[in-house]
């Protein structure tokens, strides 16, 4: 009984660090658009919506999470807690760093790790899955370069769209879209927090939607602000009508997966569309190289660091395999070393042509 205790703890922390992390691929538009105008308006908004989101339509997505990925039945509150805590760390280290993270990413990517470690695993649903996530960021992007190329083409011909009576038309339009992308995030986002708990009987879907809910609006209103900030502002500027069609892009695709009940990148979707609407509107050189590089590594490494502590504390706690957790640790260890080394050398190369010596 502890152990569900504790397990249902760090759902809870677990949906806070979803709602931050959310908040900026959900309502960051809107906000770095200017059509909502402080911050903390803006964090309000997607509270509210992802609320709604995660009663209304998170259902099909948490069945999944529970049950589609490993058998149900190898699920207990000590299988749970380890699921948890693993997705947990990863996007609390995110958060940290201010970084917006795919939750269904590293959520599948703990399951998975118990899977491999229990040897139980739905392998044809887990390639799907993560054939969704390659997919649905390409048609963002590819939509979102499709439209801006549209809005240019737009902007040239209509140039009373300029004007004070139209901008605040568009307003309107963005907020509601930004509205409708945050309730997406919530329909996809709560499964990653009480899917376990679920799939393990520990509480029932109707209640763990409703507390899952409240605690990643709480998260989005408290904590989302570091995340919302390097979305809205630092990859790229965009213009209402721009802002129109990332959120739409986004919350579209979200949707529709959410329907199927698919886990999927949303902070991923609406970055890329982003990335589009820059790259459309002025081409690969306005968006910022350097935050989007950033962005990147941390989608590629956060479901498998998530799946190596979900996979370790599984040896560590369950099969009581205190050589796989050394060796684990080792590797672990090695790796870092050399990224750390190879960062090294990067810098006192760029600083060596930097000052000269290299001409």
């Amino acid at each position: 009984m502890t152990l569900t205790y504790i397990a249902a703890i760090v759902a809870l922390f677990f949906a806070m660090n979803i709602g931050a992390s959310g908040a900026a691929a959900s309502i960051s538009v809107a906000y770095g658009s200017g059509a909502i105008k402080t911050r903390k308006n803006a964090l309000l908004v997607c509270g509210i919506a992802i609320f709604l989101g995660a009663v209304i339509g998170g259902r099909e997505v948490a069945e999944t999470i529970g049950s589609g990925i490993i058998p149900s039945d190898i699920l207990n509150a000590q299988v749970v807690l380890i699921i948890l805590s693993s997705a947990a760390i990863s996007l609390f280290i995110a958060n940290l760093l201010g970084i917006p993270l795919s939750t269904s990413e590293i959520t599948v990517g703990s399951i998975v790790g118990v899977g491999i470690a229990q040897q139980a695993l739905f392998i044809d649903n887990i390639l799907v899955i993560a054939s969704f996530w390659v997919i649905v960021p390409v048609v963002g992007f590819t939509m979102a370069f499709l439209l801006g190329k549209v809005i240019t083409n737009v902007n040239r011909k209509y140039p009373q769209l300029k004007e004070k009576k139209a901008q605040k038309v568009l307003t309107i339009f963005v907020i509601i879209v930004g509205f409708l992308e945050a309730f997406s995030a919530g329909m996809n986002n709560v499964a990653n927090a009480i899917g376990p708990l679920v799939g393990a009987n520990l509480v029932s879907m109707s209640t763990g939607i409703l507390l899952g809910g409240i605690c990643i609006a709480t998260g989005a209103m408290f904590l989302g602000g570091n995340v919302l900030q390097t979305n809205a502002k630092k990859i790229t500027r965009f213009t209402l009508l721009e802002g129109v069609t990332i959120s739409g892009t986004g919350s579209l695709l979200v949707i529709i997966a959410s329907i199927f009940g698919l886990p999927v990148p949303l902070t991923q979707v609406t970055s890329t569309a982003i990335m589009g609407i820059g790259v459309a509107k002025k081409g690969k050189n306005t968006v910022n190289k350097q935050v989007i590089s950033k962005i990147v590594k941390v989608w590629v490494v956060s479901p498998v660091f998530s799946l190596v502590i979900s996979y370790g504390l599984m040896k560590l706690f369950v099969d009581k395999d205190i050589y796989t957790v050394i060796v684990l640790l080792s590797v672990s260890a090695a790796t870092f070393g050399i990224l750390s080394l190879v960062k090294t050398i990067q810098q006192d190369k760029r600083s060596y042509y930097e000052n000269g010596e290299g001409i």
